[in-house]
């Protein structure tokens, strides 16, 4: 007798033979979604369509309309790429690297080193033979080998740093994706085929060239090529700072700390870090008519200790810093703008008291004593302890909040009198060459870590309201980033390795059938391509100390 598996699919059970694919099983539910389907959830886990149903199970199908299935579109036209960009050139020895680095107008930002003159029209070629490929709807296969196999087959293909990374894995064995005859390893799901790689464009930018996709879940259109100049020029210092060190990736890392170099490592990105710091307090110290220092970054961006550090440098210059947290001109509760489900928005800037932080800002100013107040969270109530503050001659304030770049915020206050930084983590490293890391999933740790420590709040809870927290930061902090004077990246080469010892334990404590497993799970495989750095040897005042603790600030 035929052995039969049995799924169910919203709530309506089917009855498939053994070995069929849940690729075979989403062509007859395609019909029903508006997006192609692009992945399953099998009992709570993600699956690639290509693999077999090995037993009764409950299926929901993803489409490209998904984050995931967003993300997996990325990762796959990646894929697709290389292999154009390694056929288009004819000679694997006529490309020496491909880079895949990091996000700039609506694409990701690569570089390539070789013989082959990198030009538009060698770009365009490298596009045609792409959606050739898209037409021949060719199969994206996966293939699992032992690792030190994979490493002998990136070693022969120049693909350096993949070599380099497998050596640390544990895994006995390495999945290596295939797209006609051109083989490479990718961290997370993959299409399985060609033909849904449809909307892509590649053009020239600086130094390299962007692969553009669509921005969003389900969109169809590839917006406007808008570059941040600003944020890309950090992204593009950083990189090249941490190929200068020799550690442009995570192997490369793990080969620093099995030698022994950590502590080396540690001190040369912390003195870059105060370097940067004094500059900026340099810059600022420059302009005597700059009274009002606003600083504003995404959520765990190190926004407090960079305050600290800077106020510190600041002093050096004889000037005297006095902190001001935006959040304590925060409109009484009842008077908190809603969002559109109804619920408080506390990141939208009408939850500001704008004109009395204005009044008091421009008084002080005018060389006025002002009364500033503190925001009573429990309460909900703005209230006034006796914090007088008389901005004399050497007398600099520090203001922080998430809007400090927004002009709605200091709307009165005259243009010369401010200087405006933006900060953000901006990991320089990648995986490898083709598997780039997310600033955000850097953030989300730093965040996990310190939530944990200092709020009682589990990593569940911390990885339920991200999606809430990046909605914010979209809305209200980057439209505004390239308004700043200056940029810090307050990312450190190291520190994904000592966050890692920090936040296992805490991804480990989600259940699979919670909605936040899939998102645990992909961040704890992120991590275990690390090795681990211990604590001890950082100093007190890094700005990593604000999410692990035992910083020296009082935070």
């Amino acid at each position: 007798m035929e052995h039969t598996v049995t799924v169910k699919i919203n709530g309506t059970a089917e009855t498939y033979p053994a070995g069929t694919t849940y690729g075979e099983i989403a062509k007859r539910c395609q019909a029903q979604m508006d997006d192609p389907i692009v992945l399953v959830r099998a009992d709570g886990r993600l699956r690639e369509l290509g693999k077999a149903v090995e037993h009764d199970c409950e299926l929901e199908f993803l489409t490209l309309g998904s984050k995931a299935g967003h993300s997996t579109y990325q990762r796959s036209l990646i894929l697709l790429m290389l292999k154009a960009i390694y056929s288009v050139a004819g000679d694997n020895s006529n490309i020496d690297r491909v880079g895949v680095h990091f996000d700039v107008g609506g694409g990701y930002y690569c570089t390539l080193q070789g013989k082959i003159e990198l030009t538009q029209q060698f770009l365009d070629e490298v596009k045609a033979c792409m959606r050739k490929m898209v037409e021949q709807a060719l199969p994206i296969t996966k293939m699992a080998v032992s690792t030190q196999e994979a490493c002998r087959r990136f070693s022969s293909y120049r693909m350096h740093d993949k070599a380099e990374l497998f050596r640390y894995r544990l895994a006995s064995k390495t999945n290596i994706y295939n797209l006609e005859g051109f083989e490479d390893y990718f961290y997370g799901y993959m299409l399985p085929d060609t033909s849904y790689l449809k909307y892509f464009d590649l053009q020239l930018y600086d130094e390299g060239f962007v692969l553009r996709f669509p921005s969003s879940e389900g969109s169809r259109e590839i917006a406007e090529f808008r570059p941040d100049v600003k944020i890309f020029r950090v992204q593009q210092e950083s990189m090249k700072w941490g190929a200068k060190l020799g550690i442009p990736t995570v192997g490369a890392l793990n080969s620093y700390i099995v030698q022994n170099r950590v502590k080396d490592l540690i001190m040369i990105q912390e003195a870059c870090h105060e370097k940067k710091i004094a500059e900026l307090a340099a810059q600022i110290a420059a302009s005597p008519e700059k009274k009002i220092v606003l600083i504003a970054g995404p959520s765990s961006s190190g926004k407090t200790t960079f305050s600290h550090r800077l106020s510190t440098q600041l002093a050096v210059y004889g000037l005297k810093p006095h902190p001001v947290a935006a959040d304590d001109y925060f409109v009484d509760r009842e008077k908190t703008p809603r969002d559109e489900e109804g619920k408080l928005d506390f990141e939208h800037i009408d939850a500001i008291d704008t004109l009395q932080l204005n009044r008091d800002m421009k008084a002080l100013l005018a060389g006025e004593t002002v009364e500033l107040p503190t925001f009573n969270f429990k309460t909900g109530k703005r209230e006034y302890k006796g914090n007088f503050q008389h901005l004399g001659e050497n007398d600099i304030l520090i203001i922080e909040g998430i809007h400090c770049l927004n002009d709605r915020l200091t709307h009165d206050l005259p243009r010369e009198s401010k200087f405006k930084i933006y900060i953000s983590a901006l990991t320089q490293l990648n995986i490898d060459e083709h598997n780039r890391i997310p600033t955000t999933d850097g953030r989300l740790l730093r965040r996990l870590v310190r939530d944990a420590r200092t709020r009682g709040s589990d990593a569940k809870r911390t990885i339920e309201m991200w999606p809430s927290v990046r909605r914010g930061e979209e809305n209200n902090i980057f439209p505004y980033r390239e308004e700043a004077d200056c940029m810090f990246n307050s990312a450190l080469i190291y520190e994904l390795a000592v966050l890692k010892q920090y936040a296992e334990p805490l991804l480990f404590s989600i259940q699979p059938n919670e909605p936040e497993y899939d998102e645990a799970h992909r961040l704890l495989k992120f991590l275990d391509y690390f090795l681990p750095i211990p604590s001890d040897s950082i100093p007190n005042n890094s700005l990593i100390r604000e999410f692990i603790g035992g910083g020296c600030f009082d935070l």
